[in-house]
Parts: C-alpha cells; structure tokens; sequence
C-alpha cells in the first residue's frame, strides 16, 4: 500500500503542476482525486467545481455532501474510497469540458485506475460515463453492473444532478443502495465488447 500511495502523491504533484490544456489558467487549485490508495471503489466524476477549485479536493461542495451521505448509508465512508474526476482542473463558469480538454487530462485518470486499481469504477453522471461505456445514455444505463474490457463500472447520476431533480435523487438514492451487492459480487454483470478504437481509452484496462 505505501508504494501506491507514494505512487498517488507523484501523480498529484504532476497533475498540479500540470499546463497541457486551458484549464489551468482560470483554476485556482487542481483536484487530482483522493482517498485510499487501494479502495475497492472508484468514483469518477465529471470536473471540479467552485468549492472544489477553491479547497483542491473533489466533491467538497452539496454534490460532495450528498455523496457522503450515500456513502455513509451503505457503511462506507470517504477514506475508504477514491474520488477523483475525469478532469482535473474546473472549466470557466462550471462549463462542460471540452472534448480536447478530456482528452488530455485522461492520461491521469488512467494511472489512478492502473495504480488503484479498484474493484468497482463508479462513473458519475453522463461525461464520466462516455470514459467507460460509449454510446449510452446515464437515464437508461445507471444502476445496472456492467463488465467493460475487465473492469466492472456501475454508472450512476452525478450527485449535482440528484440535487436539481427530486426524481433523480430518489433513483440516485435506490441505485446506491445496490453497490454493497456489486462489492460482494452478487449482481451480474453485463459484458460489453470493446468497440473504442481510442489508444488511450484501451489502456484503461
């Protein structure tokens, strides 16, 4: 475990001091991800936010809060887990990350998969979720196990969303309440071929 960890502080200093896109010149702090250097979980969000750029952690915000919650319900807790986003820097006004911009923060999330190496990824919302599964949409794919290239992903909506949507956070609410099932392996998952050509993506697994 200590090499992990001594392997995730180095990726965080990379990405910190990190300059390959646009992003970092409107950031305040990057937000490489945290948590434990061996957690069976991985959650994948979409980019940070305000609160996020502001402290240089992940999910600090009302979307972070209600995600503790969730944790806390099913007896996990934050330092058991690791979260992180697909992109490490906060896009301008909480804009969506451009396709260039996903592209070359990905690199990163790909070592902290390759270094954690989690027993369940956890895409929030439907940005994380085109890392895992091409082609799907978060409304018909959240909640249900899938076996993509090896890697179990179970895609769930992003916490922000829960928080606009009554409707979203009561199925937020139910889906979560299934991961302890997908932890101790009694859902079945569904196996999807790889039908990415992207280089990058593939080292995924």
């Amino acid at each position: 475990m200590k090499r992990k960890e001594e392997l995730l502080t180095q990726l965080d200093r990379v990405i910190g001091n990190c300059k390959n896109c646009r992003l970092w010149r409107t950031a305040s702090n990057a937000v490489p991800g945290e948590g434990h250097a061996e957690a069976v979980v991985m959650f994948v969000g979409e980019a940070p936010g305000f609160h996020e750029d502001r402290q240089g952690r992940p999910f600090v915000g009302r979307a972070g809060q209600l995600l503790d919650k969730l944790l806390a319900r099913v007896g996990l807790r934050r330092e058991d887990v690791y979260i992180t986003n697909v992109v490490k820097h906060r896009p301008p006004e909480n804009r969506a990350p451009n396709k260039d911009e996903v592209r070359t923060c990905l690199p990163y999330l790909l070592r902290q998969i390759q270094v954690v190496n989690p027993k369940v990824i956890v895409p929030l919302g439907r940005f994380a979720l085109e890392i895992f599964i091409k082609d799907q949409t978060i409304s018909k794919v959240h909640g249900q196990l899938f076996k993509a290239n090896g890697r179990l992903v179970f895609p769930l909506y992003h916490p922000a969303a829960a928080l606009r949507s009554e409707s979203v956070l009561h199925e937020l609410e139910k889906d979560f309440s299934g991961l302890p099932k997908v932890l101790k392996g009694e859902v079945k998952p569904q196996v999807l071929e790889n039908r990415n050509g992207d280089k990058n993506q593939l080292e995924l697994f």
